[in-house]
Order: structure tokens, then C-alpha cells, then sequence
């Protein structure tokens, strides 16, 4: 099966790797010049909204799907127009995945709680929205937000000006959240098959810096299986309403046991790359297994700790391979401030005191 995948960057890179040993060659578009999953599979150069590039891209491509959800609106009308082929998943959660008010919004519906939030679309609007929800909130913007862009803290409401001007929103505005005193972030990845067969990994636990992943912790510790079962049933409802095909992240706080959504990711994650490794099936074989019409493979997992290589040279990381249980991941990125250029997974009973000792050692949470 020729899969064609909607971006070019590491994600679509992991999922040609897990993808390739079943038997299935990757299809690229991507505008980017030195796209990195050009080394797996054929890149098409152009953009998402090129009627051109769209039509290259489709030539041959059995099935569809995407490795970010900020994908140009226009494009999925040309993908529509043009294409005979499924897009898995539908646009439906693509659609949800790129505005966080239709988010929010399915959240309550299938009954997992969200922090308070107001919707404004105008400097005027955030101030009325600032003073219902209180300060200290978060206001970010209802799309093209990630790795931290697109948000502002508020600590109180002199900051509104700021914030607006900061974020510098397009239609259709920002929300504006209460700020949440949340114990930990945890996340949970699922999958769901054409037919309706769901499966889900263990919760990861998350640290954020700058907005930007540094660390997971995968089983996240002292999760009990009530709360496991949780997350579970709450990613099991929004794929089944949403007809979803594929992988499906889901990010909580963590309040005293209890969970509140905070974002979804319609796509393979950040947080389940440690998936690789320590998964009997990882994230990205099961997308693919998912959106090709495979079966699912299992979820079964053992511990394992994952750390973000932002912005270094390789040279900065190859000490990792002196490390016992160590994988080093290298996307093949040019590094600069605040980008991911590789990942490091650590498996095993002891692989968070190890994670920890090698981020000391290397100054890889830098």
C-alpha cells in the first residue's frame, strides 16, 4: 500500500520507519526544501493549498493522513475534490484538532471536564473574558498553537494588552482558561481500527518547559487502574464520535485524581515516542496498521523515560550511546533555539533514575 502523509517532518519520518518492514512506501508534501522524511519515502515538494502539488501527492497514494493538524482548510476542500482515497483519520477530527473551542466543546460532550474558559475575538472581548474567568488564566489561541506558541500566562488584567499583542490572534480569536493548579500532565495515546477495535497505551507522565515536551515518564507513577481506565474510556468516546481512524492523543491535568482535558492531538505524539522501544507495538506501527486496514497490534508495554533533544548539534548527544538501555533518535534537523531535533529513550525498571542521570551528565534538558 503507498500511504500519503499530509507534512514532512520527524513524525512522518517515524511513521515511514515503523511503516516500511510491513510492506508500505510513504508519499511526502511538505513546502519545505530539506524536509527530513524525504530520506524514507518520495517528498513532493509544495504547498498544502497547490492544486499542482496536491495532485503529484495523490498520484499512486492508496490512503491518507497527516503528521500535524494545522493544515490550510483549503487544502482539505482540494483533498475532497481531488481524491478518491480515504483520509484517515476523517476531517472530522482534523477539523477538532485545530481549533480549541470545537475541542473543548466535544470534551464536554462525551463528559470529561475542562477548565473554566470564555471565547473572545477582539482585545475588547478578552478584557470582558479576563474579568469573568479572574487572573492568573491562560489565553491562547483557538488554532495554530504549539510547543508553547500561540499562549500567554495573565497575572492580572493589565496583562490583557500584552497578552493580545503577544499572541497577535487570526480569526477566530483565542480562549482564555482559568488557570488550573494541577498536580502533574499526563497523557494517554490510543488507537482505534476501521472497524472499531481500541486499544490504548499506558498514561505517560509530562514536563513541560517553555511550553515545549522535555521529559515522559511512561507508566506515569502512582496511576491506579481506575484512573487509567479513565483516560481510556474518555479517548475511547471521542474516537467513537468522531468516527476516528488511527492514533489519538489526549493531554489531563492531573487535579487530585481527578482528570481535565486540556488539549488533543489527532496524529502520533511527542509523548508516546517512548513507544518505540519499550511497546510491544509502538504508536506509529499502530497508526499505520490502523489506517491501512491492518490489525491492531498490542499495547503491552514495559517502563520506560523519553527526553527531547531541543535545539542541540548531534555531536552534544552521542554520549547517550555509551549508555546502557540508551536508544538515541535523530531526525536529521538543522538545530536552533527551541527545536526538536532527536529524542532519547531509556527502557526499564530503572529507566527514570537513568533518565534522570543522563540528562545531569549530557545537560540534555538544557
Amino acid at each position: 500500500m503507498v500511504i500519503g502523509v499530509l507534512g514532512g517532518g520527524q513524525l512522518g519520518r517515524m511513521l515511514a520507519l515503523a511503516g516500511i518492514p510491513l510492506g508500505h512506501r510513504f508519499v511526502f508534501l511538505d513546502p519545505a526544501e530539506d524536509a527530513v522524511s524525504a530520506d524514507v519515502g518520495r517528498h513532493v515538494r509544495g504547498e498544502y493549498t497547490d492544486p499542482d502539488a496536491i495532485d503529484r501527492f495523490l498520484s499512486g497514494v492508496d490512503v491518507v493522513t497527516f503528521e500535524f493538524e494545522n493544515i490550510p482548510p483549503a487544502a482539505l476542500d482540494l483533498l475532497a475534490a481531488r481524491a478518491a482515497v480515504p483520509l484517515r483519520p476523517g476531517v472530522d477530527a482534523l477539523r477538532t484538532g485545530q481549533d480549541r473551542l470545537f475541542e473543548k466543546t466535544l470534551f464536554r460532550e462525551v463528559g470529561l471536564e475542562v477548565p473554566d474558559f470564555r471565547v473572545a475575538e477582539s482585545p475588547e472581548s478578552l478584557h470582558t473574558a479576563v474579568a469573568e474567568i479572574g487572573t492568573p488564566c491562560v489565553v491562547k489561541s483557538r488554532r495554530m498553537g504549539y510547543d508553547g506558541k500561540g499562549q500567554a500566562v495573565l497575572r492580572s488584567p493589565a496583562d490583557v494588552t500584552r497578552a493580545w499583542d503577544q499572541i497577535r490572534p487570526t480569526a477566530p480569536g483565542v480562549i482564555v482558561e482559568a488557570f488550573v493548579p494541577f498536580r502533574r500532565e499526563l497523557s494517554v495515546i490510543a488507537v482505534r481500527s476501521a472497524s472499531g477495535r481500541f486499544e490504548a497505551y499506558p498514561l505517560a507522565q509530562n514536563r513541560h518547559e517553555g511550553g515545549i515536551l522535555r521529559r515522559s515518564i511512561a507508566p506515569a507513577p502512582d496511576v491506579s487502574s481506575e484512573l487509567q481506565a479513565t483516560a481510556s474510556a474518555h479517548a475511547k468516546a471521542i474516537m467513537e464520535r468522531l468516527a476516528y481512524v488511527g492514533v489519538l492523543a489526549i493531554e489531563f491535568f492531573d487535579v487530585g485524581g481527578r482528570l481535565l482535558g486540556n488539549e488533543m492531538a489527532p496524529r502520533v505524539h511527542n509523548s508516546g515516542h517512548w513507544t518505540i522501544e519499550a511497546s510491544e507495538c509502538s504508536q506509529f506501527e499502530n497508526h499505520v496498521r490502523a489506517i491501512a486496514g491492518m490489525p491492531l497490534g498490542s499495547t503491552s508495554s514495559r517502563p520506560a523515560a523519553m527526553i527531547n533533544l531541543i535545539g542541540r548539534p548531534i555531536e552534544n548527544a552521542l554520549g547517550v550511546l555509551d549508555i546502557a538501555g540508551a536508544h538515541l533518535h535523530w531526525y536529521g534537523k538543522e538545530p536552533r533555539a527551541g527545536r526538536k531535533v532527536g529524542h532519547v529513550t531509556i527502557v526499564g525498571a530503572d529507566a527514570t533514575a537513568t533518565a534522570d542521570d543522563l540528562a545531569a551528565k549530557l545537560g540534555l534538558d538544557r
